[in-house]
């Protein structure tokens, strides 16, 4: 049986005890204090480890029956106050708007060139940006780019026939989102560093998103549980609704 750090331990202390949902605000202000926690521990060398500002992330339980087809959530979203985090971006397109795409922040723009630097194995990038147009060519990369979800696709909105405003949305940090096996979606909302305001915010954007996109086939409680937590500490129920 793995033991437990000091470290998590300590964050547990600090944590909501009760088990109870507490408020987002409150959450927010828990999930901080328990990233605040430090390891206690220098590398070998005496050097001290330096604080990281950790990635704020939520995991809302809907539900849904992920094995029913108008069930399934898929789709992307800008949250209000970002992300923190800027994305790697290609764009599948030709003419005048490659040098559109570069200038919106893709790192690699074109068609048969990139098809066939990434058909070599390259897919060094996060997001994928696609013409409609251009989507006849890059379905060949479906076996290398679909594994990875990176192929782009229309119900994420990296099919657009505007390019250069989906680079800009995703490098500044757009987010896709896709329901798992357990009906739980996992988002990035922000990071520590963020005030609990933004945070909030951000928050707030995602679960409206999400109850506005609702199948009507759905049954029950929809949304069943909200979940923050940063990327080093234990998870903090929240209240909803």
């Amino acid at each position: 049986m793995p033991t437990k750090s000091v470290r998590f331990k300590k964050q547990v202390e600090l944590g909501n005890k009760s088990g109870e949902p507490v408020p987002v605000n409150e959450g927010i202000a828990l999930v901080k204090k328990m990233a605040a926690v430090s390891a206690d521990r220098s590398y070998k060398n005496g050097r001290k480890r330096k604080a990281v500002d950790q990635t704020v992330e939520i995991a809302v339980h809907l539900g849904i029956d992920p094995r029913q087809a108008d069930q399934m959530l898929r789709g992307s979203i800008s949250l209000p106050k970002g992300t923190g985090q800027t994305q790697r971006v290609i764009a599948f397109c030709d003419g005048d708007m490659i040098e559109q795409a570069k200038e919106a922040g893709a790192i690699e723009a074109g068609i048969d060139e990139l098809i066939e630097k990434i058909s070599k194995g390259w897919t060094d990038f996060d997001v994928a940006i696609a013409h409609p147009q251009m989507m006849g060519k890059v379905g060949k990369l479906g076996r290398v780019l679909g594994p990875q979800g990176k192929m782009p696709s229309p119900k994420t909105g990296t099919v657009t026939p505007d390019v250069a405003t989906g680079v800009k949305e995703y490098t500044a940090g757009k987010l896709e989102y896709r329901n798992d096996a357990g009906g739980n979606i996992h988002l990035r909302v922000g990071k520590v560093s963020f005030s609990d305001e933004d945070l909030q915010e951000n928050i707030e954007a995602l679960l409206d998103h999400l109850l506005k996109i609702k199948p009507a086939t759905a049954k029950g409680t929809y949304v069943q549980s909200v979940h923050l937590s940063a990327q080093q500490t234990p998870s903090v129920l929240v209240a909803v609704g």
